[in-house]
């Protein structure tokens, strides 16, 4: 860890829903402790607008954040990574400083068809699982538990039954 910030980068395929409001959620609820960004490993050429909508609903601001490439933060130094699917998880590159990565996999909202509702339903849940799982990262006493221990923590909150959605 950096002497007064995590840094935490949260990746996914495009960087257009789940890294983007991961993002947003624990840059807004984490404060001060953090440093965030997020990216893809094949960025989509914008973001997507149910995202926006979607963390706007929930009283974040967006930032007008457009995707980044993986290959754009590869190079920074890193404490934290979290992939937030399975594609990004495969393509994850090593990072400088060998951060802790974790995976919290989750259906993608965006790849959902159907009505405008059930689109919005999916991003909704999205939002639920990821404001969730940064609840339990931030409830970590990140700072007391040695690398090892920390590592397994944040990593087992993709897998935590009660940050799955229902």
């Amino acid at each position: 860890m950096t002497a007064s910030r995590w840094r935490v980068l949260f990746l996914c395929t495009g960087n257009s829903a789940r890294s983007q409001m991961a993002h947003t959620v624990l840059a807004a609820m984490g404060g001060d402790r953090f440093r965030v960004s997020s990216a893809g490993s094949e960025p989509a050429a914008r973001v997507n607008p149910l995202a926006i909508e979607t963390l706007r609903a929930n009283g974040l601001e967006w930032e007008e954040r457009t995707p980044r490439s993986v290959a754009d933060v590869e190079s920074e130094r890193w404490d934290l990574v979290i992939t937030v699917c399975d594609r990004a998880r495969e393509a994850c590159p090593i990072f400088p400083g060998q951060p802790m990565v974790a995976h919290w996999g989750m259906p993608d909202p965006a790849a959902v068809h159907g009505s405008d509702a059930e689109r919005r339903r999916a991003f909704h849940d999205a939002f639920a699982l990821i404001r969730r799982r940064i609840e339990l990262l931030l409830a970590l006493p990140m700072e007391k538990l040695e690398r090892l221990v920390l590592q397994r923590r944040v990593d087992a909150i993709g897998s935590e039954p009660e940050a799955r959605p229902a």
